[in-house]
């Protein structure tokens, strides 16, 4: 019997499905923003500063979430950490929508913050750790997809409501639209909560307790044949290490301690994702294309269409990533990116007025350089990344190293989302500017990439 027949596809599919609702949540958070951070600057009389912080901050939740989610989820369990996840979500939503002042926005969003650097780290893991080694690839996946079907629908949600009251500072039956965009969430946070309470926990977390029965009661509803042999091996691969503490991601080389290689390269990649800058387009798509003469509700749709091939392409991504392998995928987004980021430049530094307006075919050909971008992100550093950080470390280091790569994605998360207004504000150094300082980031990645990164298609956890 071939290993493909040796698994419960189907449940071993919906398992990850509600798992994955965290994805969504994820990338709903993250986004809603979008459309409403030219009204906040209005309704609070924000700054450059302020605003950046105020979308920003949220960040710095979930660097704090991603950060203590490994040992959380070492201590407590997969599971628990997704219900505490969907709690930290709902509360985010309602608050969010209930502001005084901007500092208290910020406290409502630094909260849902913490929801999505939890939700960033344990869905990688638990979808890890009960998937089968030829569908891991693409089964992990689908965090990415959920993200990015989530950034969809909150882009989306937020056009519709623009489209109905006229502006995201306009009312909806006397409440500001802006509020309603973010008590939208409440809905699938709840939802995930309800799916999270139906997941069985993971079998490695399980046998890392001695619960052995448990364990075996969980594979037996995720693989046909080899329950235990399955569960013993599990058991194996921990028996030779010992918990796992910081320490234990340095080596030791001709006396002296260093960090380990294959941390290096987890931390390469994280932090790669967020400097080749795609979140500029989901949390300020909105306001970066209104500053550069588009309408309000064009702005709104554009980033929708954006979405839509962030979706689109991500879809790709699953398909490939099992065929094609983790690195090609990798260096095949690095390029990509590098040329579009380059042309978008080009574009915003030759080609606008001197308030700014793209001028002549200039803006067709940002639109297009853009959507590109977001394709070969789409397509490959946005799912991989995170596959490769479920997948690279072996058993005993996994939830530790995942939490510090989490916790320098999301910093680094933080300085882009941070920076964008202050660099193309009216005292920053504009727009074209900083997409070179993201071109550069992108070459760079594809250089780290073919240095520090290996293949882990195909290859069991338990022999990482």
């Amino acid at each position: 019997m071939a290993v493909e027949d040796n698994y419960k596809v189907g449940h071993v599919i919906m398992i990850t499905l509600s798992a994955a609702i965290g994805g969504f949540l994820f990338g709903f958070d993250s986004s809603v923003i979008n459309g409403a951070n030219v009204a906040l600057k209005g309704y609070f009389n924000c700054n450059d500063m302020q605003l950046g912080l105020a979308v920003s901050l949220a960040l710095i939740g979930a660097a704090i979430g991603a950060y203590f989610a490994g040992r959380l989820a070492d201590k407590f369990g997969r599971v628990r950490c997704m219900l505490a996840a969907a709690v930290l979500f709902f509360i985010s939503a309602i608050g969010s929508g209930l502001p005084f002042t901007i500092y208290d926005f910020i406290a409502w969003r630094v909260i849902g913050g913490v929801g999505i650097g939890v939700a960033s780290i344990i869905a990688p893991i638990y979808i890890a750790e009960t998937s089968p080694a030829h569908l891991r690839g693409r089964l992990g996946s689908m965090q990415q997809f959920a993200i990015v079907i989530g950034i969809f629908v909150a882009l989306l949600s937020n056009y519709i409501i623009v489209r109905i009251s006229g502006s995201a500072s306009n009312l909806i039956m006397g409440i500001e639209s802006w509020k309603v965009m973010f008590w939208v969430e409440a809905i699938p946070a709840f939802l995930y909560g309800v799916a999270a309470w139906q997941l069985p926990e993971s079998p490695r977390f399980l046998v890392s307790k001695g619960r052995m029965e448990e364990a075996q009661k969980v594979l037996s509803m995720i693989a046909s044949v080899g329950i235990k042999e399955k569960a013993q091996e599990i058991e194996d691969s921990f028996k030779t290490h010992k918990p796992a503490k910081l320490s234990d991601l340095l080596e030791t080389v001709a006396g002296k301690k260093r960090v380990a290689p294959i941390v290096w390269a987890g931390l390469s990649i994280a932090i790669l994702q967020q400097l080749v800058g795609i979140n500029m387009i989901f949390y300020y798509g909105s306001m970066l294309w209104q500053s550069v003469g588009f309408g309000e509700s064009d702005a709104f749709l554009t980033s929708v269409i954006s979405s839509a091939i962030n979706l689109t392409m991500t879809i790709a991504a699953i398909l490939l990533i099992d065929k094609i392998g983790r690195k090609p995928l990798l260096l095949i987004g690095s390029a990509g990116m590098t040329v579009t980021l380059g042309i978008l430049a080009c574009c915003f530094l030759f080609g606008s007025d001197a308030s700014g307006n793209l001028t002549g075919n200039s803006g067709i050909f940002a639109l297009l350089a853009a959507n590109f971008y977001v394709a070969f992100f789409a397509a490959t550093w946005g799912p991989v990344m995170w596959v490769m950080l479920g997948e690279m470390f072996n058993n005993r280091i996994r939830a530790v190293a995942i939490a510090i790569c989490g916790l320098a994605q999301w910093g680094a998360n933080f300085l882009v989302s941070w920076s964008f207004p202050v660099l193309v504000g009216k005292d920053g150094i504009g727009i074209g500017p900083t997409y070179l300082i993201y071109t550069t980031f992108a070459a760079i990645s594809f250089v780290l990439v073919a240095k520090l990164v290996n293949e882990t298609k195909g290859k069991k956890l338990e022999a990482m």
